[in-house]
């Protein structure tokens, strides 16, 4: 896909710096980038951030910083990487949430629903509907159900939640995620 216009996700890489995961910010503004974007997660390789049009409260998309079309475009590192961050950030957004089921979805191309050409993966909690009462309400798979733009408020406070819930997980596990995550520091 040929494309002038500049990539949301490159915008997002470029302008939030790598952290430590295991030792996040508490803080990071949102409005750096337009649209605003709620960080939770920064490597050297890797970004993940909430989704600005969720199919959940929760749903969120993780991603190489480098720019990468597709998934058969990732270099075996960065394939990896995201791979260890996507069982991570699931772990971390049902902690946050409560929400114990979730997709995890990607996309490749236009033709199967990719709208932004960078690889990523969403990671969408589903809530249970019927539990709620929701009889009449249901989700869809690949980005067609009822999406609503993300609550800014609620999403700087889930967003340190969940960088919060990154790190103790980093924590719990130990010596087997320093490498996949790029930890420099002492756990």
């Amino acid at each position: 896909m040929t494309t002038d216009l500049p990539c949301p996700f490159c915008n997002i890489a470029d302008t939030h710096k790598p952290y430590d995961p295991a030792h996040p910010p508490a803080s990071i503004d949102p409005e750096k980038t337009s649209p605003s974007s709620f960080l939770l997660l920064s490597t050297p390789t890797l970004i993940a951030f909430l989704d600005i049009l969720p199919l959940s409260r929760g749903h969120l998309l993780v991603s190489p910083r480098e720019h990468r079309p597709k998934l058969s475009d990732t270099s075996p590192l960065e394939a990896r990487r995201l791979g260890a961050a996507v069982r991570v950030l699931s772990k971390a957004v049902c902690r946050a949430t409560g929400v114990d089921d979730w997709n995890v979805v990607q996309n490749n191309g236009a033709a199967a629903a990719q709208v932004v050409p960078h690889v990523h993966y969403h990671i969408i909690p589903r809530p249970e509907l019927r539990a709620q009462g929701k009889l009449r309400e249901s989700f869809t798979m690949f980005g067609r159900g009822t999406r609503e733009e993300l609550d800014d408020d609620e999403a700087v406070v889930l967003a340190a939640d969940i960088r919060q819930r990154v790190a103790e997980i980093i924590q719990e596990e130990g010596k087997d995620l320093l490498d996949d995550f790029e930890i420099k520091s002492k756990l």
